[in-house]
């Protein structure tokens, strides 16, 4: 495909069908931006049950790194269904999940050996990281950030500060988090300028949180996104991470990285973390790391995973087919497509920021890899956050054959396959172009 191919209506009549019954027997409580039901998808192409055609700039989220349906990840899903589809790694072995384990082990950041704990989903992989620096430290305080999201089970939920939808009629919830601004130098919290600040958000927790409020030998983590995805692809400075894992050490704080959304290439490296220059002791991953299986996987330094047998499992965790997916999907990764994410990233967001120039709409573009934002004020002198027009052009680009998605109050998340190109690149941004003029202009 070299463009959109929009045949109906939207929705179409066999997905307006298919949505009424979806209300009479499906759950509410998902969040779904536009009548989009898919049919079949193969790399940025989504087709819907309708023969409508779209170019996909989500990647189902940020998980389907190489493209919907890449033949290699297919042959690798096919051949393991063959021969095993499920003996529970919580009980028995298997070769794949100990071929994976070693993998994500060599390729976590820093010295000294690794392990890994295998779940199903980005939640269970931050719930795993939380109890292991619980069990690790014995302590029972932690510190997340204001903005974050790490799931929506009760665990991940508790550090999880995006939206108060998610928590409304579930409190309590985990005790003992205390929840701090993030590096959002667009929107600094403090009121400050970087570099001029200091790095004040970060000295704050020193100076002011762990002089007054929280012991910090008290604290067994310090959990947070290396850039924060739902709050809006937040890029924190530079030095952010550094300074902070500094505090961390120094008290004996365990650096517990999500890098659900970004991790597995998503960045332009293998994990966002490496643009930081931090090695931390644990790193939760998911959504990316098999082309769109059910995986989610936790590494932490060998010293660190030292809970007991019993102490923390999964049934489905590590499920062969998924490791096998996985693999392939690391592959895929490692010969190039990495690279490409750099390249195309680059090329994405010159683009948005050549339009920048033109619209007064767009108040910041950000990002790392292929992981960017837009930001979209109602102007920039005072960027009161335009939440309405965000919304506007979505659903416009939906229209005609584009798919994005939100991300914090008033942004736009582009994040395609890894697999993209510099033509997929240029269609977006001309649906993108189109679609603002007619909204905010």
């Amino acid at each position: 495909m070299k463009s959109p191919m929009i045949k109906t209506s939207l929705p179409g009549p066999r997905a307006r069908k298919l949505i009424e019954k979806d209300g009479t027997y499906v759950s509410p409580s998902y969040t779904r931006y536009y009548p989009l039901v898919v049919e079949k998808a193969r790399g940025l192409w989504v087709h819907d049950v309708d023969g409508n055609v779209f170019l996909d700039f989500t990647a189902g989220i940020a998980v389907c790194a190489t493209g919907h349906c890449h033949p290699r990840v297919i042959k690798a899903i096919k051949a393991q269904a063959d021969l095993l589809l499920h003996m529970s790694g919580t009980d028995f072995y298997y070769r794949t999940q100990i071929v994976l384990a070693e993998k994500l082990a060599c390729l976590a950041p820093g010295e000294g050996g690794k392990k890994v704990y295998f779940g199903n989903s980005g939640a269970e992989a931050v719930e795993a990281a939380f109890k292991l620096a619980r069990w690790h430290t014995q302590r029972e305080l932690n510190l997340a950030f204001y903005g974050a999201f790490h799931g929506r089970t009760m665990g991940a939920l508790s550090l999880t500060a995006s939206k108060t939808i998610q928590k409304k009629h579930y409190n309590p919830l985990v005790p003992g988090i205390t929840h701090i601004p993030y590096a959002y130098c667009y929107r600094c919290p403090y009121n400050l300028s970087y570099p001029q600040c200091g790095l004040g958000c970060v000295n704050w927790v020193e100076d002011t949180l762990f002089r007054t409020t929280i012991p910090p030998e008290e604290v067994a983590a310090i959990i947070v996104e290396p850039i924060q995805g739902e709050g809006g692809y937040i890029v924190p400075p530079p030095d952010f991470h550094l300074e902070l894992y500094r505090i961390a050490k120094k008290y004996g704080i365990l650096y517990v990285v999500d890098e659900v959304q970004t991790g597995m290439g998503r960045t332009g490296k293998m994990f966002a973390m490496e643009h930081f220059g931090v090695d931390p002791d644990i790193i939760a991953l998911a959504k990316g790391i098999a082309s769109g299986m059910p995986l989610g996987a936790l590494t932490a330094r060998a010293e660190i995973m030292d809970w007991e047998a019993g102490s923390h499992a999964s049934t489905f965790g590590g499920n062969p087919v998924s490791c096998q997916a996985a693999l392939a999907t690391i592959e895929l990764l490692e010969e190039g497509l990495i690279n490409n994410a750099v390249v195309q990233g680059e090329y994405l967001m010159a683009g948005l920021r050549e339009f920048q120039q033109s619209f007064e709409c767009m108040g910041d573009v950000r990002g790392k890899g292929l992981m960017v934002a837009v930001e979209f004020v109602k102007d920039r002198e005072n960027k009161k956050p335009a939440r309405e027009w965000r919304n506007e052009v979505i659903k416009k680009a939906f229209q005609k054959g584009l798919l994005l998605l939100g991300c914090g109050e008033n942004s736009i998340r582009f994040s395609p396959a890894l697999t993209v190109t510099a033509a997929e690149i240029d269609e977006c941004l001309s649906i993108f172009d189109d679609v603002v003029r007619e909204v905010a202009v």
